[in-house]
């Protein structure tokens, strides 16, 4: 897709003050506000790291141990999955790269092709692989994803591959009726039962505009967050989640200043594409807390893979790390669409996640070496609204929030829009 140029002129920024006046079911709805004239903001260019003050996972020493680890994996699988998709990849079922397991893991239906078999022999070398039976191939779990869904005439709400190739987790707000479903399904299916998705500043940004900060829509006053700056065909955008707005429509402070318009969104896989001038960082603070807040340039990109350990960065929950992938190539289908190639992540402790108004913020991973610079990962798309748990960050009261999350990752940004490009700070 050519993204065409739009011109535009976006007005230097005076000073915004957030005013949230409640909360509708999809993002935070916010009543008409008018802007109320204060200093204009000065931005924190500062380097300070995003470190969990919780207990590492996996008996790891530090963040940065874990983080480190985590690279690595993620390194490996990425050379694992490209092979996968141009070589004889017939039986790749998916990859887990959890770094508490040490090891790298690749699930393979039948004999592995001597190209990979040769692959994992020199990434051995750096990092422990195993690849471990798969009883179906991911492209057979598609297929039979693609069926069940088309058949379950809305009674499926969620439904992705295992990352083990044994079969589908679906999830529906009936389990009895969801199970009906898909008893007659070619793989075997786990059933989830009550899994309700739903779509989810900081709050006074300024131009060039940074990832995680609040705006809202000007036509329906829903506010959401921004996610991350990129570029394409010599433009600046900055990426959202598409059920925050439609093409056409303007996107503002939570005050009404302008950031700019809505100009692409795919649906399908929920991003959409703001045109403003942007800069390639992104506002974060001290996980647990809201202060002190700071801004984080961005490294580059990361893919997403099961057993990861991410950051959420939404306007009004703030950061929260130490959330796990839990699944991906995720569909969810929702009342009249669905959307395709989330994925899922939770938050082991079982407290926020991300909530209404966090839709589009970042979702992310720091670069182990300092844990100051991040890479983009996704932006935060929905919560389960079946694992509600109280708000915590900025606005704490007067929205719904969830230790489980769906997000749509970098991969899906990148589909809908062919050539757009991370910005870097």
């Amino acid at each position: 897709m050519k993204i065409p140029p739009i011109t535009s002129k976006t007005p230097r920024s005076t000073g915004r003050l957030a005013v949230v006046l409640g909360v509708a079911l999809a993002m935070v709805a916010m009543g008409a506000a008018q802007a109320i004239a204060v200093p204009a903001p000065v931005k924190d260019t500062g380097i300070r790291a995003v470190e969990p003050a919780d207990k590492v996972p996996g008996g790891f020493a530090s963040w940065k141990d874990l983080l480190a680890t985590q690279e690595k994996l993620v390194k490996a699988a990425d050379r694992v999955t490209a092979a996968a998709r141009t070589q004889d990849g017939t039986g790749f079922a998916g990859i887990i790269a959890a770094p508490e397991n040490r090891e790298l893991r690749v699930y393979w239906k039948g004999d592995t092709p001597e190209r990979i078999s040769a692959l994992v022999g020199r990434l051995r070398r750096d990092v422990p692989v195993s690849v471990l039976p798969a009883a179906y191939s991911a492209r057979e779990l598609e297929s039979e994803m693609d069926r069940l869904g088309r058949a379950s005439g809305g009674v499926i709400t969620s439904i992705a591959p295992n990352a083990d190739g044994s079969g589908l987790t679906v999830s529906g707000a009936d389990y009895g009726l969801t199970r009906s479903k898909v008893a007659g399904s070619a793989v075997p299916v786990t059933v989830e039962a009550g899994v309700t998705p739903a779509p989810a500043s900081r709050w006074n940004d300024d131009a060039p505009w940074l990832g995680g900060a609040a705006w809202r829509n000007a036509g329906t006053g829903r506010g959401c967050s921004t996610g991350f700056a990129v570029t394409a065909g010599g433009t600046s955008w900055m990426l959202s989640a598409a059920h925050c707005g439609s093409v056409g429509q303007t996107a503002t402070d939570p005050t009404g200043q302008v950031i700019g318009p809505i100009a692409h969104a795919n649906t399908s896989r929920d991003v959409m594409l703001i045109r403003a001038g942007t800069a390639g960082r992104v506002h974060n603070n001290n996980p647990g807390t809201t202060t002190p807040e700071f801004t984080n340039p961005v490294a580059g990109t990361s893919a997403t893979y099961v057993g990861m350990w991410l950051c959420t960065s939404g306007a009004y929950s703030g950061t929260i790390c130490l959330c796990q992938v839990r699944g991906t190539n995720v569909t969810i289908y929702l009342a009249e669409s669905a959307i395709h190639g989330l994925a899922l992540l939770e938050n082991p402790t079982r407290k926020n996640a991300a909530g209404q108004g966090d839709s589009g913020g970042p979702v992310e991973t720091p670069e182990p070496s300092s844990t100051t610079r991040q890479y983009a990962v996704g932006v935060i798309s929905l919560i389960d609204t079946s694992a509600q748990v109280p708000c915590t960050g900025y606005i704490v009261s007067g929205r719904i929030c969830s230790w489980r999350l769906y997000y749509s990752p970098w991969s899906n940004a990148t589909a809908a829009f062919p050539g757009i490009a991370i910005v870097t700070g």
